[in-house]
């Protein structure tokens, strides 16, 4: 083999292990969102000061519907879903009846959920190759609109899955309901004094206590934030995972995906970047997944689907590898 093909050889071998190494530094993480509600859901998404907004900050996702989008490392923020929203289909202007963002717009463009809202909250690390974790949690600290569970799929470290599947509006007591029982708002919200607000004379962990409707929030979602210093049991890490957040998450998701196969019905495959439908007869939920204050909680990797469409992102600069590998020794 000459120099110059023996060159060429060394140098896309090189090119490929660099693309293998380098992979998740460039991507980042992977966020699925998927609605298993019986209803439209308008998710929104706010990144924190210091992060640059997501490719879309307001999308709209039907029964059975699903999108995955790319989330830089280094990223926080939050992600929420919208319930009863009218939008023009011309001007894409209007507003929603829970978690609207004030915008007149399918888009937040920069703002946050109004209360009450369901928040999924993320810090996304450096990546696989670094020791930085991510922090995430499912917070009813502004209240509360819809079902939504949060969890890793790969990753090291705990991973573990963390939301409300409960269905809070049916359980609301009538001084916390909001929107005609649309949402069910946070004692805060309800009453603004300091020692539901956990500021003023309130302010600090020793000072701050449950209260009795946060107490409420917890027993039936036990793994969200129920209050503002509700840490040691709402604050879940990983490192290298991508993340699946699911609004209305049906009884069958509920099983851990670790320990029973996944469910392909129940967990239509995702595409990044484009909008996938259950296949046709699928129910996007169960007619009454919602029977119990306290919930079963998903775990572990998520449907087959999703978990063989990121093996492909994170995996295909070293098949590329390989199969160049293979060809230039067969020239060679």
């Amino acid at each position: 083999m000459s120099s110059c093909c023996y060159n060429l050889h060394v140098f896309l071998i090189l090119f490929f292990m660099m693309m293998m190494i380098n992979s998740r530094g460039i991507s980042g993480t992977t966020f699925t969102l998927i609605n298993r509600c019986n209803h439209v859901v308008w998710p929104g998404t706010l990144a924190n000061a210091g992060s640059n907004p997501l490719d879309s900050t307001g999308f709209e996702l039907q029964p059975g519907e699903s999108r995955s989008f790319g989330v830089p490392n280094g990223w926080s923020g939050r992600v929420w879903g919208r319930t009863g929203c009218a939008f023009d289909p011309t001007t894409n202007q209007g507003s929603c009846a829970t978690g609207d963002c004030g915008s007149n717009q399918l888009e937040c463009n920069g703002r946050g959920a109004t209360p009450p809202a369901t928040l999924a909250e993320f810090t996304i690390g450096s990546g696989a190759s670094s020791s930085q974790q991510d922090f995430y949690d499912v917070s009813l600290v502004d209240g509360y609109n819809l079902p939504m569970m949060v969890e890793a799929n790969g990753g090291s470290g705990a991973c573990g899955s963390t939301g409300c599947s409960t269905d809070l509006n049916r359980m609301c007591p009538n001084e916390l309901r909001g929107g005609a029982g649309q949402s069910c708002r946070s004692a805060c919200e309800a009453f603004n004094t300091p020692e539901y607000c956990c500021n003023g004379d309130f302010g600090s962990p020793s000072t701050c206590r449950p209260s009795v409707y946060s107490e409420m929030f917890k027993s039936a979602c036990p793994k969200a934030y129920s209050y503002a210093y509700d840490d040691a049991t709402s604050t879940f890490t990983c490192t290298g995972a991508d993340y699946i957040i699911t609004f209305c998450p049906s009884a069958t998701s509920q099983k851990s995906s670790r320990d029973s196969p996944s469910d392909p019905i129940n967990s239509p495959p995702v595409t990044p970047g484009i909008v996938a439908t259950s296949p046709p007869g699928s129910p996007a939920e169960d007619s009454d997944p919602f029977t119990s204050w306290l919930p079963n909680f998903m775990s572990g990797d998520s449907s087959a689907g999703t978990i063989s469409t990121n093996f492909a992102l994170r995996y295909t600069p070293l098949a590329s590898f390989i199969i160049t590998f293979t060809i230039l020794s067969f020239l060679h």
